[in-house]
């Protein structure tokens, strides 16, 4: 072993060069710099979902389609849209031995089975059953909201379709300003901290109205940015493609809130995905397929299940597919979907929902008349691969 001859010189070189390794391992070569590429979700059409409904039962166009906390998928159909070649089976006499028009209001569970069907009424009496059905939501207490865009009411049931709860009046409706009645009502999410349901007004109106849940209590509405609704002002989507935006909504469609108290709005004849506060501030703004002059782009705002909720799904019903969007800044990171009848293509995808997994449930309206399970896949891919 080597004499030291200067041990305070050697200590002191020592802790040198243990310093430059300690700065050389943690400074990273030029590779592990580069931030991390985001992994944009891969769906894939599940074909065995749903199952069968018994009784010889078919839907009508989908208007809604909700996931609730048992993972229940829950969708709103509109009956009256089948033909009679579709309802031979229904006719007096009978002409064929099939089909029969399936309750509007329908339950599946996690397989695709279905576990119950309700909401058909008497033809003359409406006053405990949602006529034309229009988007559905479950409640964290197992309420089941069901809104009818056509006659202006939210109607709030248990599980089973007993009525709890009348928002609006039947074929009435008095305008934006109006805290009592409603107009065209389309969407609905409840607050499960404060119990505050959120509804996008907006087949006939031009706003987001808020109730107390438990009452129906009218708290507060906003329009587009924020800004007292404006029902006389005209819309002309052919101004978008100028980058002249709407200083109104045209068709608030669909309604969503996510954890971090923000609410996501599609506005759809619009073209576009507005973000507020709980209070109606304006956050934020995204516009999606300007082009689309006819009925819109944004039907329907859906957050991903994980802790962050990264993604911003929105089902397009025009150009039939949905938009991947990052959440964080509303960037436009993928899609899928195009239009057609076979597996996997959509005709008019106007209800959407996610289960705890992240797989995505589409129903389509018009002529498409199902619903689909888009399974989420392991693998994915990187923002701007195609």
């Amino acid at each position: 072993m080597p004499i030291i001859q200067n041990p305070r010189k050697y200590l002191a070189l020592l802790a040198s060069a243990f310093l430059l390794i300690v700065v050389a391992g943690a400074r990273p070569n030029a590779e592990q710099a580069k931030p991390a590429a985001t992994a944009v979700p891969v769906f894939k059409v599940d074909p065995s979902w749903p199952l069968d409904m018994p009784n010889h039962w078919i839907m009508g166009a989908v208007t809604g389609v909700f996931v609730d906390g048992r993972q229940h998928v829950w969708v709103t159909h509109l009956p009256e849209t089948l033909t009679e070649e579709e309802l031979y089976e229904e006719q007096k006499p009978p002409m064929g031995t099939c089909c029969k028009p399936a309750p509007p209001v329908l339950e599946f569970d996690q397989q695709g089975k279905l576990v119950q069907g309700w909401g058909q009424g008497s033809m003359t009496d409406f006053s405990n059953w949602p006529r034309e059905p229009h988007g559905i939501f479950v409640d964290h207490q197992d309420n089941v909201w069901v809104g009818s865009y056509n006659r202006h009411r939210v109607m709030k049931f248990t599980r089973d379709g007993k009525l709890l709860l009348t928002l609006g009046e039947y074929e009435k409706t008095g305008g934006s300003a109006d805290t009592h009645l409603l107009g065209g009502p389309s969407g609905i999410w409840v607050d499960p901290q404060t119990n505050e349901a959120y509804i996008s007004d907006g087949y006939r109106n031009r706003r987001v109205i808020v109730v107390d849940g438990a009452t129906g209590k009218y708290l507060r509405h906003w329009g587009a940015y924020g800004n007292v609704p404006d029902d006389t002002e005209k819309f002309d989507p052919k101004t978008m493609m100028s980058g002249a935006l709407p200083k109104q909504f045209s068709t608030p469609h669909g309604i969503t809130g996510s954890r971090d108290g923000k609410i996501y709005v599609a506005d759809r004849r619009g073209n576009r995905i507005q973000v507020f506060d709980h209070a109606g501030k304006f956050l934020a703004e995204k516009v999606i397929a300007p082009a689309t002059l006819s009925s819109g782009s944004a039907f329907v705002p859906v957050v991903s299940p994980d802790a962050q909720q990264t993604w911003l799904y929105v089902a397009d019903g025009t150009n039939h597919k949905i938009w991947i969007l990052r959440r964080s800044d509303l960037e436009i990171v993928g899609e899928f979907g195009r239009g057609g009848r076979q597996l996997g293509q959509m005709l008019r995808p106007h209800g959407m929902s996610v289960d705890s997994q992240g797989n995505l449930y589409v129903g389509e309206a018009s002529t498409g008349r199902r619903v689909q399970k888009f399974t989420r896949q392991l693998q994915t891919r990187r923002v701007g691969d195609r």
